[in-house]
């Protein structure tokens, strides 16, 4: 057995997950009583699949400009290093099924982007490496799996 190490997801077997899925990481209690949620939101299967970074990117700049149209909780929506997945981070949202509605619309607007917010050289850091389209493709395999995302093994 492994030890414990201090990352959750790196105490995850990602050998045995089964994506894609929406999955809670933990709860973190602040001192005056705030939960913030954190969940993985694997887009693809570990070591197996990745998302191409150009449309990853473009989806990160969606995906963080759009989620906030439909909560006011959004702490942080980040991508994975690992080019699989995003965390998102939530303050005082407890509600699972909740969170899954938010990522479908989230997801469906991605769907009817005409252009990538913030794609230019003064709002981002990388603006030549974006791609509307692969974020669009990434989107739509998500969504055509949606009743599977409840089911992380």
């Amino acid at each position: 057995m492994t030890e414990k190490m201090n990352v959750e997801s790196f105490n995850l077997d990602h050998t045995k997950v089964k994506a894609p899925y929406v999955r809670l990481v933990g709860i973190t209690e602040g001192m005056n009583g705030d939960k913030v949620y954190k969940y993985d939101i694997r887009f693809k299967q570990p070591n197996k699949e990745y998302m191409e970074m150009a449309g990853l990117h473009s989806l990160e700049h969606l995906m963080a400009e759009n989620i906030r149209n439909y909560t006011d909780s959004v702490l942080d929506i980040g991508p994975m290093g690992c080019q699989t997945g995003f965390y998102l981070s939530l303050i005082n949202h407890e509600e699972y099924d909740d969170v899954l509605i938010i990522l479908e619309k989230t997801l469906n607007d991605v769907l009817k982007a005409e252009a990538v917010p913030a794609c230019n050289e003064v709002q981002c850091g990388w603006a030549a490496n974006h791609s509307l389209e692969g974020a669009k493709e990434i989107a739509e395999e998500m969504l055509h799996h949606k009743n599977e995302w409840h089911e992380v093994f």
